[in-house]
């Protein structure tokens, strides 16, 4: 009977069609080769990140939040020439033996530390004064730095708005046009900003820290077009929110409000790691332009461009469903 089924099968595979016959066995042939091609170019991406960094000066800004460490690590193993940028002088030495107990020193270089507060806006011709003398100069700045509230705009005073502004746009930009010169004399260089997706898209309860990522994010945009004659790049990267801790994902997973939706990635949000292969990959590339966020809040961009009122309707919602809540 095994013969006799085999024969038949035999005998039907002949009578099918040749063309179908192609087909059937080239499409698993096409699954294995297309996934084979992105594995492999994946593969060579990574390479090319890690050793896009090796000998260049690179600036990183808050080098001691989640992203700054993860980033710190990533391109001092790579090679980089390190010059890490934190509020904290004992914690950026722990940072910098974190990282030498951890490589190779024979190919990686010791990074060199200063102090930067972004709120302190007098100190920063000094931190910049500082920052090109470790090198003389320098080939990536990574501005990285971030301070957020949330709150009505009524309850905020002024001062407060002041010191999110100093944070998010007046310090990035005094930073930036401070190394612009070096770079300018060498023709050479890549500013890159680690934005908000609220640099593109408002949220309620944000009102001073979203108008900071808006004008950070319209300098920048304006800068990339003044300064490509000269071969600096200027990159952006938009993303929700980087999960740091338990706690945070936990309030972002119990979080009632509609526009929590457009806020986050996925429950556990942007992890440090996520960010970082995109400031690698965007370094190496030199993107213009990334937004980290799923289909829902890139949707909400264009909703805001296109269907104004439609977008502004459904903020209003989502406000009046958060109180709601509140009063439950």
């Amino acid at each position: 009977m095994e013969l006799e089924n085999i024969i038949f099968s035999q005998h039907i595979f002949q009578e099918m069609d040749p063309a179908w016959t192609t087909t059937v066995l080239l499409v698993p042939c096409v699954v294995v080769l297309t996934a084979g091609f992105f594995y492999l170019y994946d593969f060579i991406i990574g390479l090319l990140s890690k050793t896009s960094v090796r000998n260049k000066v690179v600036v990183i800004t808050d080098a001691l939040s989640g992203v700054g460490k993860e980033c710190a690590g990533v391109f001092h193993k790579g090679g980089a020439r390190l010059i890490l940028c934190g509020k904290s002088w004992e914690k950026l030495e722990e940072l910098a033996d974190d990282l030498a107990n951890a490589s190779d020193p024979t190919v990686t270089f010791p990074p060199k530390l200063v102090l930067l507060d972004f709120g302190d806006m007098e100190s920063m011709p000094e931190v910049i004064a500082e920052i090109l003398d470790c090198y003389g100069c320098l080939d990536v700045l990574i501005l990285n730095s971030s301070m957020k509230v949330k709150a009505p705009a009524q309850s905020l005073s002024l001062e407060m708005d002041k010191l999110l502004m100093d944070n998010n746009y007046f310090g990035p930009v005094t930073l930036a046009k401070g190394v612009l010169p070096s770079m300018i004399s060498r023709r050479t260089g890549h500013l890159l900003l680690v934005n908000s997706i609220q640099g593109k898209l408002a949220i309620p309860f944000r009102t001073t820290y979203a108008a900071s990522k808006h004008a950070v994010q319209a300098f920048f945009d304006c800068l990339r077009a003044e300064v490509e004659e000269y071969g600096i790049s200027v990159s952006t990267i938009n993303h929700t929110f980087i999960s740091r801790s338990a706690s945070d994902n936990t309030q972002a997973a119990s979080s009632k409000s509609i526009w929590s939706l457009l806020y986050t990635k996925k429950p556990l949000g942007v992890s440090p790691d996520e960010a970082t292969t995109e400031i690698v990959k965007t370094l190496n590339n030199k993107r213009r332009e990334v937004v980290i966020a799923p289909s829902l809040p890139k949707v909400a961009i264009y909703a805001r461009s296109f269907f104004p009122n439609v977008f502004f309707a459904v903020m209003a919602a989502g406000v009046k469903s958060a109180a709601a809540s509140e009063k439950m």
